[in-house]
């Protein structure tokens, strides 16, 4: 079977990551797989198309600053595209991201509704089924239920339409869009997404729950580590909605001895944080693409700390987890879906006294661990973690899409 993905970027960040090693479970499994993305470089030994280019994105970027437009631009970069598409002939079309200035969202559909090629269509966010945003949760917005207007963020939140609120007529054009493809399954990573969905314009669509998949070659734990109370966080980009502001603070009440890790920071954040901390009680270190310098990050950790107040099902958590790693986590989306009791602790969400004391707690169980491997039970355990990350390992996850694949192909 061919099947083609098209993500924002290949090989890079937790989508494209998930891309790829789907990518690999379809070769493996005898599949003929491609992947199309819009920005960045084609990961290695892949056959894939580069939709976008630098030009066309920063076009596409003004198209949304000035008009409020994403997903409508890349009109010529689209056609080209679907020229490809067609010449290749996919049994299967599988879009994650369809999102970030690279892509004509109605000449995609269009061509999908009249080629009837089925389609898997997993949600990575909310961005499908609102006027303007991929996250809602932070602002308390819940128009995109009947229709989105008046957008409370669009200036402030991706894909940032600065200067123009054009909340109402994108959702309209979404929604006329989006709907009526014959053959279309969505995913959705977590169960508190699929809920949303189906809440949507888009429920007239089947909803399948698929948890992402996670290496754990890859991310596994190593020997001699976890030396220092070391609480980690991670992020693509470090915002107030990430919980930025949650660190700032547990810097500020941890006892002394404690230090917090936060990768992905900008350099200008590193520069801010390095002169707001200098004693070192936060270490910024910026975005890493390399999958073992992450492992190795996860690995010395003692805690990793997830403080997102948006999110779907962060990858994040299952690194973690693998690597041996427990998660404290916000109540926040599907985030606490990867959790069970023995491997992390979840905090209602903006509670900063329960954040601060769950994560006391946890790393006090680990130091335990350190000195009486064999009297310090199972509770947050390297043992635990990793027993809880197998249930995500990629390929019982992902083997879930190939049977969704032949089951479509089989209803065409």
């Amino acid at each position: 079977m061919r099947i083609l993905q098209i993500n924002t970027v290949s090989g890079m960040g937790s989508v494209g990551r998930i891309a790829v090693d789907l990518y690999r479970v379809c070769e493996k499994a005898g599949h003929a797989p491609y992947i199309a993305f819009g920005r960045g470089k084609p990961t290695e030994n892949t056959a894939s198309y580069k939709i976008g280019s630098q030009v066309d994105f920063y076009e596409h970027v003004l198209k949304n600053f000035f008009q409020g437009e994403s997903g409508f631009g890349s009109k010529k970069k689209t056609g080209a595209f679907l020229e490809w598409v067609a010449q290749i002939s996919p049994d299967l079309i599988h879009l994650h991201n369809i999102h970030g200035f690279y892509l004509n969202v109605e000449m995609l559909f269009a061509f999908l509704k009249e080629k009837g090629i089925p389609v898997v269509w997993t949600l990575h966010d909310s961005w499908p089924f609102t006027g303007h945003c991929a996250y809602f949760d932070y602002a308390g917005c819940d128009k995109w239920k009947k229709g989105c207007e008046s957008c409370p963020i669009h200036r402030t939140a991706y894909p940032y339409a600065v200067f123009k609120d054009n909340s109402k007529a994108s959702y309209l054009r979404k929604q006329q869009c989006f709907q009526g493809v014959k053959n279309l399954v969505i995913v959705t990573p977590s169960k508190w997404l699929g809920e949303l969905v189906k809440e949507s314009f888009l429920k007239e669509y089947p909803v399948k729950v698929i948890p992402n998949g996670i290496d754990l070659e890859k991310f596994c734990p190593m020997k001699e580590q976890k030396k220092e109370k070391i609480i980690l966080g991670v992020a693509n980009v470090w915002e107030a909605r990430k919980g930025l502001p949650y660190f700032e603070k547990l810097a500020a009440h941890l006892p002394e001895g404690y230090k917090i890790k936060l990768v992905g920071v900008s350099k200008s954040q590193k520069r801010k944080l390095s002169g707001k901390f200098p004693k070192g009680e936060i270490i910024p270190v910026t975005r890493t693409e390399s999958i073992e310098e992450l492992a190795a990050l996860y690995n010395e950790a003692s805690v990793y700390v997830n403080a997102t107040l948006e999110d779907n099902f962060p990858t994040t958590n299952l690194e973690a987890l693998a690597c041996g790693t427990p998660v404290v986590t916000f109540e926040t989306g599907g985030s606490p879906e990867s959790l069970n009791p023995s491997c992390g602790k979840v905090v209602k969400k903006g509670n900063f006294d329960r954040l601060l004391s769950a994560v006391e707690e946890v790393i006090e169980v680990v130091e335990e661990q350190k000195m009486n491997p064999d009297r310090a039970g199972y509770l947050y355990s390297v043992k635990a973690c990793r027993a809880r990350a197998y249930t995500f390992q990629k390929e019982e996850r992902y083997g879930e899409y190939l049977k969704l694949y032949e089951q479509m192909k089989k209803n065409k």
